[in-house]
């Protein structure tokens, strides 16, 4: 039988208007809505849709600086006084709807843990824009203002719903922002497939953490045009040394869908149905291993049609259901 899942999303995340010809537009969540209202299977009460309150200042601040918020939140503003976009740097556009977005986006990632992290339901999506891999405490980039699953870890690990938890994130890029934040915290491991030298150019194998959180940075560096076996082989090997390692409570994924074959900031080869076996691999991994609870968090992923199709692949997979026909 299907189990319940939880697909969040706010309209404030198409707020952030990054321009008609930027590779994070607004695009991205049309066409992951329009793919998920294809599958006949994905109705309630398998699925069902939430609407969350906006991150307030207090969980922003559990992860970023005063500045960092600060500065976002001036961008935003000088934004709509010009009637022209603000940049956090040449790649990174901030509209005069983006701190409002940014607030909805960590937002759907901390109501996606906390549903699952109160045992509410099995299993939850946070389908919200900017991503947020590539932003550390102290800085944004890459795309990213906020870094939504730090927030969500960081608050479920406030209202002492987990002790440990496990970050797995398969984006094609390594999520830099949320290895830094978690460098030194052992409550926090952070299990990163990504390709290889490849942009952030961070995520080398030796790259392991600091302090009390040495051993909690797990980096598996991947080549260029790696099959879909092999990364799914590299995958399942990766996760059951982190599930060993850090025996956590909750598990969050950064799904990033540019790790798909054809998306021009990859180099990979996966296609969306490759998306369904790999998740299902995590969760019987972290069930054998005692952890029931996993809630997932967009990324990257940059071609939509195909975005809208890993989505649902994934989906599926985190509602119990068979691969689609």
């Amino acid at each position: 039988m299907p189990h319940r899942l939880v697909l969040v999303t706010h309209p404030d995340c198409s707020a952030h208007d990054t321009g008609p010809d930027h590779p994070e537009s607004v695009l991205r969540l049309a066409a992951i809505e329009a793919a998920l209202a294809g599958d006949p299977e994905l109705v309630p009460p398998t699925v069902t849709w939430e609407r969350p309150e906006p991150a307030k200042l207090e969980d922003l601040l559990r992860v970023h600086t005063p500045a960092l918020v600060e500065r976002i939140r001036e961008l935003s503003g000088t934004a709509a006084r010009t009637g022209a976009p603000a940049f956090v740097e040449p790649e990174t556009p901030v509209s005069a709807g983006s701190y409002r977005a940014a607030l909805a986006s960590a937002g759907c990632a901390m109501h996606a843990a906390l549903r699952v992290a109160r045992d509410e339901v099995p299993a939850a999506f946070s389908l919200g824009r900017p991503p947020g891999h590539h932003a550390a405490a102290e800085r944004s980039g890459g795309y990213c203002l906020f870094n939504n699953v730090a927030i969500a870890a960081r608050r479920v690990l406030a209202e002492g719903l987990a002790r440990r938890i496990l970050v797995v994130d398969w984006d094609v890029h390594h999520g830099d922002g949320t290895q830094a934040i978690f460098w030194e915290d052992p409550a926090v491991h952070y299990l990163s497939l990504h390709l290889y030298p490849h942009y952030p150019y961070s995520g080398a194998e030796d790259e392991r953490g600091a302090g009390a959180g040495v051993g909690a940075t797990h980096n598996v560096p991947v080549s260029a045009g790696t099959s879909a076996d092999g990364y799914r082989r590299r995958f399942a090997a990766a996760v059951e040394g982190a599930l060993e390692a850090a025996r956590p409570d909750l598990v969050l994924v950064s799904a990033g869908f540019d790790l798909l074959g054809g998306d021009p900031q990859g180099g990979l080869a996966l296609e969306p149905s490759d998306l369904h076996p790999l998740a299902r691999t995590l969760i019987e991994r972290a069930a054998a291993a005692g952890c029931r609870r996993i809630a997932a968090v967009l990324e990257g992923g940059y071609v939509p049609a195909r975005v809208g199709a890993g989505v649902v692949s994934v989906a599926r997979a985190l509602a119990g259901l068979p691969p689609a026909a």
